[in-house]
């Protein structure tokens, strides 16, 4: 559940790497089109994916099925001011083909004051273009400084790298965010494809009886408040992927990992 109450899903599908040559395209969409129909209706997008290409695949892919589905992308730090915030929003929108977006996010931090970015945020939230926003790439000084600020305590989401091979943000970044009643998208869960070639983990998952990416997974769906956004244009690991929602790793499995 989020901030304002919504109950989201802990999986969906990201799309980083997407848009990125026309000749993938058929199969990306329908990747995300699969995703959609088993249930991943989380979609989490940018306007830095593939220039743009991204969104208007999530937009071929999600036709007919906008209102099941949770759209979340981000804006460029360059774009984050008053005005090009706003009208960076509006490109996304008209890319993604809808009239709002569940989740608009500030992809990291850059020049233009944070400030300057939650008033931008504000704005379309109240033009109805954006339900609720957020921030990404954000360690624990950066949401500690965004709370402090006016109106930053509307961030209902901080979108980071997480995975079984990168654990630093349970330190104190994972704990703030719970406690602050932020949630975190993990991003890269199978570490852009590094894990699957984790020799450990491939015992482990072995001995599990599941593939590398479902036992990375399924490790990072035990977490509370912790959202997974796997990304493939692969049918196959589509499936692979929702298979996971029903594994239950056991504590000699998780002792292991």
């Amino acid at each position: 559940a989020l901030p304002d109450g919504e109950s989201v899903p802990a999986f969906g599908l990201g799309t980083w790497h997407m848009g990125e040559d026309r000749r993938r395209a058929a199969d990306e969409t329908a990747a995300v089109k699969l995703g959609i129909e088993l249930g991943m209706t989380l979609i989490d997008t940018a306007e830095m994916y593939g220039n743009g290409g991204a969104e208007e695949v999530v937009a071929d892919a999600s036709q007919g099925q906008r209102d099941k589905l949770f759209i979340v992308s981000k804006v460029y730090p360059h774009n984050a001011g008053a005005r090009s915030a706003v009208a960076a929003c509006g490109r996304s929108l008209k890319r993604l083909r809808t009239d709002r977006l569940d989740c608009y996010l500030l992809h990291w931090r850059g020049r233009i004051p944070l400030a300057e970015t939650v008033g931008a945020f504000e704005r379309l939230r109240r033009d109805g273009k954006i339900v609720r926003w957020g921030v990404s790439n954000f360690d624990t000084a950066d949401v500690d400084e965004l709370l402090a600020s006016p109106d930053g305590a509307h961030c209902a989401v901080n979108q980071v790298l997480y995975h079984v091979g990168e654990r630093g943000i349970e330190f104190s970044l994972l704990p703030l965010c719970r406690k602050r009643s932020i949630a975190v998208m993990a991003y890269a869960p199978v570490g852009e494809g590094a894990l699957l070639r984790n020799a450990a983990l491939m015992r482990i998952a072995s001995a599990a009886g599941i593939s590398v990416a479902q036992l990375a997974l399924a490790w990072l769906l035990r977490r509370e408040h912790v959202i997974s956004i796997p990304q493939t244009s692969d049918i196959a690991h589509v499936h692979e992927n929702r298979a996971t929602t029903s594994i239950d790793l056991s504590p000699a499995t998780i002792h292991a990992i």
